[in-house]
């Protein structure tokens, strides 16, 4: 399987090329945004992080930073569980027009079925590799929030390069979480009956 490579902003016609499956290395500009983040984007409506969101990649993560020289440097930044964002995300992918999900986990119906009416995917990022991760990030561009939200909470801004991710939903309706749970319920019954 060959492996994709793909820089932000991303086009609509690009996500819809991709499949459940498909190996892909990011590069470009992208934001994380966990729990008190989407909740802020649902209250407040945020313009300012709209351009970096617009055909853009959103990342379930809490990274950890330090401040050295009047720079930020990412230590580590391994993906967030992105269920918790299941209430939020159909939403924020609309308002934001975003184009890809980061995390790890997998997301419910109503984000698989934001992601077909807008053209995104999920990316599973691996968990427990979050210096490997935070090593791919080559530039922190800017951080909003940051008093307000607290560093895990705050949106960060990143330029990474070759960023690793598998697409685990599509925007066909592909879900490999859905596929692996509906599997493994289906031996999970052979041997229990």
């Amino acid at each position: 399987m060959a492996t994709i490579k793909l820089k932000t902003p991303i086009t609509e016609e690009q996500i819809r090329e991709l499949k459940i499956g498909d190996l892909v290395l990011l590069s470009g500009v992208i934001m994380t945004g966990r729990d008190a983040a989407h909740k802020y984007i649902m209250e407040n409506h945020p313009k300012d992080i709209a351009p970096y969101l617009n055909n853009g990649v959103l990342y379930h993560c809490g990274p950890v930073v330090e401040k050295k020289d009047g720079e930020w440097r990412v230590i580590a930044a391994g993906p967030t569980t992105s269920i918790r964002e299941e209430p939020y995300e159909s939403d924020v992918i609309e308002e934001y027009t975003i184009r890809g999900i980061i995390g790890k986990g997998g997301m419910g119906d109503k984000t698989l079925n934001a992601l077909q009416k807008y053209g995104a995917v999920y990316f599973h990022a691996t968990g427990g590799a979050a210096a490997l991760q935070g090593a791919k990030i080559k530039k922190v561009l800017h951080v909003f929030l940051l008093e307000k939200l607290g560093v895990p909470e705050a949106f960060w801004v990143f330029e990474v390069e070759d960023f690793p991710v598998v697409v685990t939903m599509d925007s066909h309706g592909g879900s490999l979480h859905k596929e692996v749970k509906e599997s493994s319920e289906k031996v999970f019954n052979q041997l229990i009956n």
